[in-house]
């Protein structure tokens, strides 16, 4: 028995994306986030797609998700971009996965452990070019280059820092950070024997940031089907377009006629204006559906835009259809995604919400039953 409602992630779609991706990335190679669940997308199953399009490596947050990707036989460079202290270390190494180091905190028990396994570890530094959240301050990063050099079993295989403000296209933040990343990383040349990765460029930062390419460029959202910047983006872009890949159905569970003048909900947040045609959808907060979109979002049903009315609660949603042609029990609802010619795009959604697309498929996905189409 299956759940009414249902997260559907198209093949073809990240197909696309990809291949869209890997011809503006020119000699770049790219890595693939699959972290948070591949956005909520399916890590796995996201994985091993990218590792068909000849991605070249995989990013996750914490070294658990490598682990997993790992035990489901994904053998291509994992990086660890959050959470690598000491004690993840064992757990990183025995992966083979690549830790990014941020500091040098962590710099002696990957050494030691190394060492008791007689191996070699390559790691990536985490500079803060601008970004401020993580990773280590120009004014330390020879420091730490030299940190990683006097301790044995370690290698530099690359740099990489982060763009804060890569999809505002106005602003001149990016240019400003890919300058103080190419000023610090020139020492690498006398530091650092052979060749180091330099990786800077996100999503925005593929789209709109020239001259931020550099080795290798770090996707997330844009393979998902998303620009960084939302529907500015979308509208900008050239064809062909990102193609989103989650689409969120449920189906109807009652029909009700409903006399004007009657409060629907918790709260009763809404009251009808009119006779009303009321349908019942088998979602709430607990499908990541939140409440916050109650009288604000709108569901799609044969073909047709019908707005949420009433508090959404934490199973339930109420979607006025008056005036619509026959709805019946067990007919599809579409939260996200197309139906008919009309389209409800994890940027309306986000709109909706005041936040942005990520956090949408990232709630919808992770808190869904996931089937894989076409």
């Amino acid at each position: 028995m299956k759940s009414l409602n249902c997260i559907a992630i198209s093949r073809a779609a990240l197909v696309h994306n990809f291949d869209q991706c890997r011809q503006l990335a020119g000699d770049a190679s790219i890595l693939a986030l699959v972290k948070a669940d591949g956005y909520g997308h399916g890590m796995i199953d996201c994985a091993r797609i990218f590792a068909e399009c000849g991605v070249a490596a995989f990013g996750v947050a914490e070294a658990l998700e490598g682990v997993q990707l790992r035990a489901a036989g994904i053998t291509l460079p994992i990086f660890v971009f959050a959470g690598v202290i000491p004690q993840t270390v064992s757990a990183i190494l025995d992966a083979e996965l690549t830790p990014v180091v941020v500091d040098q905190t962590v710099l002696p028990e990957l050494s030691r452990q190394a060492q008791l396994r007689q191996i070699e570890v390559g790691l990536h530094l985490k500079l803060d070019a601008g970004m401020g959240r993580q990773g280590t301050l120009p004014a330390d990063f020879v420091a730490l280059v030299k940190a990683v050099q006097a301790l044995p079993c370690l290698r530099i295989e690359g740099v990489l820092a982060h763009l804060p403000l890569s999809e505002d296209r106005k602003s001149n933040n990016s240019s400003q950070v890919l300058a103080t990343f190419t000023e610090v990383t020139a020492a690498l040349s006398r530091l650092v024997p052979g060749k180091c990765s330099l990786h800077l460029a996100n999503s925005g930062g593929l789209f709109y940031v020239a001259g931020a390419q550099l080795d290798m460029i770090r996707l997330g959202i844009s393979l998902y089907g998303y620009y960084p910047d939302g529907h500015v983006g979308r509208a900008a872009a050239s064809p062909p377009l990102l193609q989103p890949v989650m689409r969120f159905a449920t189906r109807i569970i009652q029909v009700r006629q409903i006399p004007a003048g009657s409060g629907l909900g918790y709260n009763h947040l809404f009251t009808t204006s009119r006779d009303s045609t009321i349908a019942v959808l088998p979602v709430g907060y607990e499908d990541g559906y939140l409440r916050c979109l109650s009288n604000k979002a709108q569901a799609l049903i044969g073909g047709k835009r019908a707005p949420v009315v009433g508090r959404i609660s934490m199973n339930l949603t109420l979607v006025d259809i008056t005036g619509f042609d026959t709805v019946q029990v067990g007919d599809e609802a579409v939260l996200l995604g197309r139906q008919g010619g009309e389209e409800i795009s994890a940027d309306d959604i986000a709109g909706w919400m005041q936040t942005i697309s990520y956090e949408v498929l990232c709630l919808f996905g992770k808190l869904n039953e996931r089937v894989l189409v076409d």
